[in-house]
């Protein structure tokens, strides 16, 4: 029986693991959430390299798995051209499958992204984008508080309303679409949508059918498991991913790598 990897900085990559548990119902699966260095989108890009290679290799090396889904935006801008030479089984992250899902829905070519700051630093859209269209018009928006209001869970008030709308702000109302650039984001989505009309993109669930592709359906033979490691506070991880995956999670193991 196969066991994939998916990782994040936090919580937020649980928005990618909710899509890779449908698609893949007969694996193991393993959910690791540094969130003892959440969130990574503050940091230099050469520490979040570092932090990114030390979770994948407890994945690949301790835990045997046997694919990795970054469950970060910027984690995968990062590190994974670096992840997909060092290790041997298949690595997928999520800023490709947005893309390419933020292209499909557009009507008019005006794409907005909201993301941490070293994602949008790193330009890791507007640079996909660009590589398949050079005619989209992109907007990046960074929204540096939108993580650690997240991982401590989030508290719906008018401070948090008046946040969203002061970030969305800093797009052009011809903005037809946006795209969730931090997997943090979908699990305050339906607050997003009370100050954005269009279409809004979780590439969550490409990046979960983008692995079904590449490693095909699993087969039942025995009942498969899903673990979650954190090397943060493992209580306030499990009432978020809780509330989220709308499912009760029985242990978090708090480990320090």
């Amino acid at each position: 029986m196969r066991t994939i990897g998916v990782f994040d900085s936090g919580v937020g990559g649980v928005s990618v693991l909710k899509e890779v548990i449908k698609e893949f119902p007969y694996d193991n699966i393993i959910y690791f959430g540094d969130s003892l260095h959440a969130p990574y989108g503050d940091r230099e890009i050469e520490e979040i390299r570092a932090l990114c290679l030390k979770v994948s290799d407890f994945l690949v090396y301790e835990k045997k798995v046997d694919a990795i889904v970054i469950a970060c935006n910027t984690a995968t801008g990062a590190a994974m051209h670096i992840m997909k030479e060092r290790y041997h089984v298949p690595v997928v992250g999520v800023v490709d499958n947005g893309v390419k899902e933020g292209i499909r829905i557009t009507k008019n070519k005006n794409i907005g992204v909201i993301a941490t700051p070293a994602t949008i630093k790193m330009d890791i859209y507007l640079k996909e984008f660009h590589r398949i269209d050079k005619n989209l018009n992109i907007y990046q928006v960074k929204c540096p508080l939108f993580v650690g209001m997240i991982e401590k869970g989030w508290i719906d008030n008018e401070e948090s309303s008046m946040l969203i709308k002061s970030y969305l702000n800093n797009l052009p109302q011809n903005v037809d679409t946006l795209i969730l650039g931090c997997t943090h984001y979908p699990l305050i989505e339906k607050y997003i949508k009370r100050h954005f009309i269009g279409n809004i993109v979780d590439p969550a669930k490409e990046t979960a059918k983008s692995l079904k592709m590449i490693i095909g359906d699993g087969i039942y033979t025995q009942k498969t498991f899903t673990k979650f490691f954190v090397s943060g506070d493992s209580q306030k991880f499990k009432e978020v991913a809780q509330e989220f995956l709308g499912t009760t999670i029985d242990e978090v193991e708090k480990i320090i790598l």
